[in-house]
Parts: structure tokens; C-alpha cells; sequence
């Protein structure tokens, strides 16, 4: 493609458009400008609102494989990348999972958190090797994440995978994108063009942060991963989660605290179980095997208990 041809791709997207009346921004007082752009903000939510019939028929599929063992992989490169990573780090501490569970794959490997890689983007055999090294399975599901759809490595890293039999998502900004169309679920939210001609990283990222909040958030519940909205399969890493946990185990219990001490050494720490224990009046072991049993579900094993 020559330079000439991806100037006129850019040039037709409606994240790339240029926007005259803004050409003096830079004239503005601070105020003036934080107020644009908190107005160009506000419209990010009513743009991933219309898209929700088709957020939710991916995470109910992205569930239905994950209950069978499968993992949640998102692709992208930049700002794209960085999220999908975000999102993907954010799940252990949150819900419990396995690092390997939720994968965030970045064009150009974890220097492209810091810094830009020469031509990865472009790259969909990057893609393609990145997904072969995780060993795809049909299980799997893949979301590939572009601002503009058209980035080589989102594309690459879905049409692989839907050939390799796992689930795809294609989540742009752009309707009509190469990406969305490669994928078996298309999600385009358009926000339109930035305040900053081209800074995708604005209105665009903030639109993918709301939809992979969505699909790990929505996923995870699904899973058994919260009890109501609590994070009961939350790990106490750290003297604030810690806190957190006895805290959601009062929450859901209405315990005092000598007992919840109790019932979180019977869990070894492990808040899921240690509401069982108070809620269905059972040893550490018994509240464990009960949770197995369920596939991890609380309310499922409650019901077993008490049943």
C-alpha cells in the first residue's frame, strides 16, 4: 500500500476526520477547552448503549466457552493494546483468575506498553505468532480491539483465531470495518472524530475501556466470579484487600467479627468460602468441596447446602 492510498484510508474514517471548528483550540482559555472536551466525553456512553444487544451476545458466548476451561484473549496495538492488556492484568487481583486465563497480547510484545515498536501494528503475521505461542484452542475466544478496524495486527490476530475454531469479537470505532466483518461478533462503536484530529486515545479509548469493562466484568459474573455485587472471589494480596475481604464477608453475611476471623482461617483466606462456611454452618473442607461441586458458583452451593 503506498503512502498516498493510507492517507486516503485515513482520511475516510470518521476517527481520523478533522473538525474546523476546533482549528483555534489551542487559542482558548484552559477552562474553555476542559469543557469541551468533558462535552465530547459525555457522549461515549450513549455510543456503547447502542451497541449493547451486541456486547452482550459476545459475553454470553466468551462465558459459555470460559465455563469449559477456555481463556479470553484481546489483541491490539497502541492505545488499543495498552487497554486489552489493562483489562486483562486487572482480572487476578478483581476475580481470582488465572494470570493465563485473561491475555492481553500488545503489537510489539511489553515494550510497546512504554513505547512505540517500529511497524508492529502492520504486522498480522505478528499476530499470528503471538496467538500460535498461547496455543489456541477452539475454546478460546479472541478480541481483536482497533480504533480505527483496519489495523493489521487486530485483523490478523481474529482471522487467525476464527480459523483456528475459536471465538472471535471485533471491537472498532469505525463503522463498516475490516474488522468487525472478519470477526463473527462485529461491536463498532463511533464516537466520531476526536477534539485532537486522529488522537484515538480520547473519545475512542475511552469507548473500548467501557465495552472490555463489560466483557470481563459481565463475563466474570456470569461465572460465579460475584456473589450479588460483591467481589467474593476477590485475593488478599495486599493489608487493603485484606480489609476488603472481611468487609465482604460481613457484607454478605451480616457476621460479627470474631466469627468472620473464624470463618476466614476455616476458607485458608478465600472470602467465597468463608461465607459458605457462616451462611451454611459448615467446616472449611465441607464449604470447598460444596464450591467444587458447583463449579464455583455461591449461590449454587448455598442452595446444596441448605437445600
Amino acid at each position: 500500500m503506498t503512502a498516498h492510498d493510507l492517507r486516503s484510508q485515513l482520511a475516510a474514517l470518521t476517527t481520523e476526520a478533522f473538525r474546523p471548528e476546533l482549528a483555534d483550540i489551542d487559542r482558548l482559555p484552559t477552562l474553555d477547552i476542559a469543557r469541551l472536551m468533558n462535552g465530547e466525553d459525555a457522549g461515549v456512553p450513549a455510543a456503547v448503549a447502542g451497541q449493547l444487544p451486541r456486547i452482550c451476545a459476545a459475553i454470553d458466548a466468551v462465558a459459555a466457552r470460559m465455563s469449559r476451561g477456555g481463556r479470553l484473549i484481546y489483541a491490539g496495538a497502541g492505545t488499543a493494546g495498552r487497554l486489552g492488556v489493562l483489562d486483562a492484568s486487572e482480572c487476578p487481583p478483581t476475580f481470582n483468575t488465572d494470570p493465563a486465563q485473561v491475555v492481553g497480547l500488545i503489537a510489539g510484545g511489553p515494550e510497546a506498553m512504554v513505547s512505540s515498536v517500529e511497524g508492529a501494528e502492520d504486522s498480522a503475521g505478528l499476530a499470528r505468532g503471538d496467538l500460535d505461542a498461547l496455543k489456541l484452542s477452539p475454546e478460546d475466544s479472541v478480541v481483536g480491539v482497533s480504533a480505527s478496524g483496519r489495523t493489521p495486527y487486530a485483523v490478523g490476530a481474529v482471522e487467525h483465531a476464527r480459523a483456528q475454531g475459536a471465538l472471535t469479537i471485533g471491537l472498532a470505532c469505525n463503522e463498516h470495518s475490516a474488522l468487525a466483518a472478519a470477526a463473527e461478533h462485529g461491536i463498532e462503536v463511533v464516537v466520531g472524530p476526536e477534539l485532537i484530529t486522529g488522537s484515538t486515545r480520547l473519545k475512542a479509548g475511552t469507548a473500548q475501556k467501557l465495552v472490555l469493562n463489560m466483557l470481563s466484568t459481565i463475563t466474570m459474573i456470569r461465572l460465579g466470579k460475584t456473589y450479588g455485587n460483591l467481589m467474593v472471589d476477590v485475593r488478599a494480596s495486599n493489608a487493603k484487600l485484606r480489609a476488603r475481604s472481611r468487609r465482604i464477608v460481613a457484607l454478605a453475611t451480616g457476621a460479627a467479627d470474631p466469627e468472620i476471623e473464624r470463618a476466614l482461617t476455616e476458607a485458608e483466606g478465600e472470602v467465597k468460602t468463608a461465607i459458605l462456611v457462616l451462611l451454611a454452618d459448615a467446616d472449611g473442607p465441607t464449604a470447598a468441596r460444596l464450591l467444587e461441586d458447583s463449579g464455583g458458583h455461591l449461590r449454587a452451593a448455598l442452595a446444596r447446602a441448605t437445600g
